[in-house]
């Protein structure tokens, strides 16, 4: 199968972002851990050179995913909000140390994408809602959050029909609500979640 172009912009994203891990390890300042060799998916998918960042082929997403919750603000949101649109989807809760990291990644992409109409949406796994307002404040987040710590509706719709392996993890949706995208762990750069969200919005209606 012939990699898509987008695929093949965030390898070489990544392969520039490994190169760099990679030379940090020689020094003996990174974890072994972080780096790994290229993956060939039998599922359609296109796996990063560090494996954690998968964009997936429209002909093999998965069925759409429809959840609804309440925000930090008692506000009900849900899959219903973002028809027709792409949007963004990011596990997290404020105590996690990758979380507060890609925090201003995620705003900075938001704003980026707003004239698009790409949609961004929180989902916080584990806190009340003074502490994910609080996070918000502190790191100038702007779009909501569903507040899943309760009965974790939110995220079983998302774990259904893509594997939530980590906190943070980080999807795009298409049109359709369908992962085309997927992140685990840290965002590894602005660039990479950019061009997962260029190539969605990309795509045909």
């Amino acid at each position: 199968m012939r990699e898509r172009s987008g695929a093949r912009r965030v390898r070489t994203l990544l392969a520039t972002i490994t190169a760099g891990l990679t030379a940090v390890l020689i020094a003996g300042c990174a974890p072994q851990e972080d780096l790994a060799l290229n993956a060939p998916n039998a599922d359609g998918s296109t796996t990063s050179v560090d494996a954690r960042v998968v964009e997936i082929a429209a002909a093999e997403r998965g069925a759409p995913v429809k959840f609804e919750g309440t925000d930090e603000y008692g506000e009900t949101v849900g899959s219903a909000d973002y028809a027709g649109r792409v949007y963004v989807v990011n596990f997290w809760y404020a105590a996690c140390a990758p979380c507060r990291v890609e925090a201003p990644i995620l705003q900075d992409t938001w704003e980026a994408y707003q004239d698009d109409e790409v949609g961004f949406i929180g989902i916080n796994t584990y806190d009340q809602p003074a502490t994910a307002i609080s996070f918000a404040e502190e790191f100038g987040i702007t779009y909501p959050s569903v507040i899943d710590v309760i009965d974790s509706q939110a995220t079983l719709a998302f774990s259904l029909v893509t594997p939530i392996q980590a906190t943070p993890t980080t999807l795009v949706m298409d049109r359709q609500g369908r992962v085309a995208a997927r992140i685990i762990g840290q965002i590894p750069s602005a660039s990479i979640l950019a061009t997962l969200v260029e190539d969605a919005v990309a795509e045909a209606p």
